[in-house]
């Protein structure tokens, strides 16, 4: 079986390659995991191994070792899209959308996600927004750190959390390193009180009998 580990993005690909290329059609799901056998548009079986935390777009190329390719295609597939005709809702729409990490496609005059009844709920409640159920390919927004797609559910998500508790144990290592330093400093309490008792023990002690 043909092993594909090469990922190209199309304006690497010369066009004259790109001719009768075989095509593998994936899921946005499918599209994220990093290792799995899948079967082209020829009917051939071939694996995927990727690096992990990296997707594959619409229009990617595969390539493998003897420098054969295949195209990657987005799948349709049953997904939600929401529009308005005010423009400032929408964007509210994202706001609210993106403060519950929800794999998200941004384009210019409407928005779309996976399906969920519980989204579907808070965005009816936003107001002057259409939501639909569609099938159309799925190309959610890449991660602010790159690589992939990032949202609370995936692997390339607990790269970001991570780099977050990182950079906190790092934060919290040199407020600790202050403190023990602050605990190790000497007692500005002085001595001489121990060395007063000691001269107290040793002075003669007035006799309580009388000499006759």
């Amino acid at each position: 079986m043909r092993i594909f580990q090469t990922q190209l993005t199309a304006d690497q690909v010369d066009t004259s390659q790109r001719h009768n290329a075989p095509v593998v059609t994936l899921s946005f799901e499918d599209r994220r995991r990093a290792r799995q056998r899948v079967q082209l548009n020829t009917g051939e079986e071939v694996g995927i191994v990727l690096q992990t935390g990296h997707s594959l777009n619409d229009g990617d190329w595969l390539q493998d070792n003897n420098g054969q390719l295949i195209m990657v295609r987005a799948a349709q597939e049953t997904i939600l899209r929401v529009t308005s005709p005010s423009s400032h809702q929408l964007m509210r729409a994202a706001y609210h959308l993106g403060n519950r990490h929800v794999t998200l496609e941004v384009a210019p005059n409407y928005l779309q996600l996976e399906y969920d009844p519980v989204l579907v709920d808070m965005l009816k409640q936003l107001g002057m927004l259409h939501v639909e159920q569609v099938q159309a390919a799925f190309q959610p927004e890449t991660g602010a750190y790159g690589g992939g797609h990032k949202h609370g559910h995936d692997e390339s998500f607990d790269e970001d959390y991570a780099l977050a508790q990182a950079a906190y144990a790092a934060h919290d290592s040199h407020s600790h390193e202050h403190s023990q330093q602050s605990l190790q400093q000497p007692s500005h309490t002085s001595a001489p009180q121990q060395g007063a008792s000691e001269e107290a023990k040793s002075a003669p002690q007035p006799s309580g009998t009388n000499t006759p």
